[in-house]
């Protein structure tokens, strides 16, 4: 990524150079870093009340049966799994948290299935089909309330921060069906390749 940043940076500087737009380049240099704290600080009161809601959610135990819920559904995707153990009940708690939007909230949750997945299937140096399955799951995850999205547009005085949500239902939804479809195929092939070799191996 620093190489990627660096890059970008360099064309920006040679664009304004070769464009005459150093006093655009100069004044962005100077505001924008400003404008981030101050969209960072404004995002924090969104966090703070989503990941509040996320905890009297937790103790009131709605993110359980939220779970108990969504287990019925990801045990056909994570059938190697304990549905009683660690790792299972992690994922299950990571998807609800990316179902109301708390990204920040999900990352840890997300960590912990990731390393209790690798100690329940003794995974070394290569990802699981849980491991590959779950990572999609948590990158191209189903969004019912997309609290820091509708914030920003909060902050940037939108009519109404909130009209985004059919289209982010719909496209979050073709996302991780196509997501899901793409590790499935890719899985099947690799494993079919594996078992080629194998026998091979075991002709040889």
């Amino acid at each position: 990524m620093k190489y990627i940043f660096s890059v970008l940076i360099l064309l920006s500087v040679i664009s304004a150079a070769v464009c005459g737009r150093g006093a655009e380049l100069t004044a962005s240099v100077l505001d924008d870093p400003v404008r981030a704290v101050e969209l960072t600080i404004y995002l924090c009161g969104g966090m703070c009340f989503w990941g509040g809601l996320m905890r009297v959610a937790e103790s009131s135990g709605l993110t359980g049966k939220i779970s108990g819920l969504l287990s019925h559904i990801l045990g056909g995707l994570f059938g190697g799994l304990d549905k009683n153990g660690r790792a299972f009940h992690a994922i299950c708690m990571n998807v609800t948290a990316n179902l109301l939007g708390l990204g920040n909230a999900a990352t840890p949750l997300g960590i912990e299935a990731m390393k209790a997945i690798a100690e329940e299937e003794e995974t070394k140096d290569e990802a699981s089909p849980s491991m590959i399955i779950f990572t999609v799951l948590n990158t191209a995850s189903l969004t019912l309330i997309p609290s820091t999205a509708m914030s920003i547009r909060a902050k940037y005085h939108s009519a109404s921060p909130s009209e985004i949500i059919p289209a982010v239902w719909a496209t979050s939804a073709a996302a991780l069906a196509a997501s899901l479809i793409a590790a499935a195929a890719l899985g099947a092939a690799f494993s079919g390749k594996s078992q080629t070799h194998s026998r091979k191996d075991d002709d040889k």
